[in-house]
């Protein structure tokens, strides 16, 4: 397979619809969402994640988008995010995948970048 990560997941509108699925996942999953409902009465707050998760998963996947968030565990630090909260979070983004047709290969790839994260994420 000749194309990135990047553009097997739709380039830029790809993920971004992704995202959009993943976050309307997170706010429904009542092992997560607590950790998201505050974000539904900041929409301008919530815009911000969302344009950084676009950004990091471009930017991570191949593409020409540009991460200048902070690093995963300076995001995530004193969040004391669980094993389980960490899995719940990777069920829904394998979920928005499956949702929206990305093939099983592509998947497999994006879920070991999900997967590769988790020591930078849970417990710190």
């Amino acid at each position: 397979m000749s194309s990135t990560l990047y553009e097997r997941l739709g380039g830029s509108q790809g993920i971004a619809a992704l995202v959009d699925s993943i976050v309307e996942a997170h706010m429904a999953n009542p092992l997560i969402n607590a950790r998201f409902l505050p974000y539904q009465d900041r929409p301008e707050k919530m815009a911000e994640i969302k344009q950084h998760t676009c950004n990091f998963l471009g930017s991570g996947t191949g593409g020409p988008e540009q991460y200048t968030g902070r690093s995963m565990p300076d995001t995530h630090r004193g969040m004391n995010i669980s094993s389980a909260e960490y899995e719940a979070v990777a069920d829904d983004i394998r979920a928005a995948l499956i949702k929206h047709g990305i093939d099983p290969q592509t998947r497999s790839e994006a879920m070991a970048v999900v997967q590769s994260l988790k020591e930078q994420i849970v417990g710190i």
